[in-house]
């Protein structure tokens, strides 16, 4: 739960001559540690400790998305837009997890297979209904929440401000992160945890090549107005390395050509950065210095996963045409 809304008690104070509690470097390096347990083995077990996992991170990242957008001054309807970005999710996780949950191997064509596996496809007209109702009706769920809600003390904004921010935070925020879903999945409908160890592993490549190379040879600013810490040479570090994995990943994912790699790879290098760097302008917007403060010394999950909202697009994208 996010700190703001609990009640605010005084901090308990240390004994005298005993450190008061862990330093920044250890909370960050202990929750560092139980994060990506916690990450790599959801993603492991199965595709519903998967779905669960990713479900409960993309919306604590739009909560904390909303949050920000509060103390800006807005009002967005968060529990709503949760409640779509929960939807939202579970329905693309089935429509791309239909094959192997039924079983089935994946066919070219409309015929599905009969008996048992045949009634997951059965659900499959009714989940894409769902997903276009909400396409279809989600203004008029958010205008009819302003007008509920009609008039407010705080009249700053205008309650189409307010539509505005909470689709925003779906389409910023949620819908990228469903994407996870088409690449979890292969071509032949199959959930495959290499892929999403994969992202990870080229996503993890970027942040630390970025980082050596940037404390090394850093010397020209990459934004220096959004971001004064980046610079070009880090940039190109952290492209190297990721292209280094993309190459090493091979090993993990033999069935994947290289040059299929490597486009992957450059697409997590070009765009993870500029993820970063959106989040980065975001928190400056608001005066912000983390999204929250679910994990201490990291900030919040928008914090951690803003890469993954630019490049997911990119690979579902690259994905779906290369029918991998």
């Amino acid at each position: 739960m996010p700190s703001s809304l609990l009640p605010d008690f005084p901090a308990p104070t240390a004994p005298a001559g005993k450190p008061a509690g862990p330093s920044n470097l250890q909370q960050r390096i202990l929750y560092g540690v139980l994060g990506a347990i916690l990450l790599l083995g959801s993603v492991w077990f199965s595709p519903w400790s998967f779905g669960l996992f990713f479900a409960a991170v993309q919306v604590i990242m739009l909560w904390e998305f909303y949050r920000m957008m509060q103390k800006a001054g807005y009002r967005p309807a968060a529990v709503l837009g949760g409640a779509i970005s929960l939807v939202l999710f579970g329905c693309i996780h089935f429509l791309n997890g239909v094959y192997h949950y039924s079983h089935t191997p994946r066919i070219d064509g409309t015929i599905y297979p009969l008996g048992e596996a045949g009634k997951w496809f059965e659900a499959v007209g009714t989940v894409q209904n769902v997903v276009l109702g909400l396409g279809l009706l989600l203004p008029v769920l958010l205008i009819l929440r302003e007008m509920y809600a009609w008039p407010r003390e705080d009249k700053e904004f205008s309650p189409f401000s307010n539509i505005g921010v909470a689709l925003l935070g779906l389409l910023y925020v949620s819908l990228p992160m469903s994407l996870l879903n088409v690449v979890a999945f292969s071509g032949d409908g199959t959930y495959d945890y290499r892929r999403v160890f994969a992202l990870l592993f080229m996503v993890w490549c970027s942040d630390i090549g970025a980082y050596a190379a940037g404390k090394t040879f850093g010397r020209h600013k990459l934004a220096p107005k959004i971001s004064p810490g980046k610079t070009w040479e880090g940039a190109v570090g952290g492209f190297l390395l990721t292209l280094a994995m993309g190459w090493v990943l091979g090993y993990l994912l033999p069935e994947l050509s290289l040059t299929y790699r490597l486009v992957a790879a450059g697409a997590v290098a070009l765009f993870g950065p500029l993820g970063d760097l959106a989040e980065s302008m975001l928190k400056r917007s608001v005066d912000v210095k983390d999204s929250g403060t679910i994990m201490p010394g990291h900030g919040g999950l928008l914090d951690r996963f803003d890469a993954f909202l630019f490049i997911l697009p990119v690979l579902a994208l690259l994905q779906l045409l290369a029918g991998k």
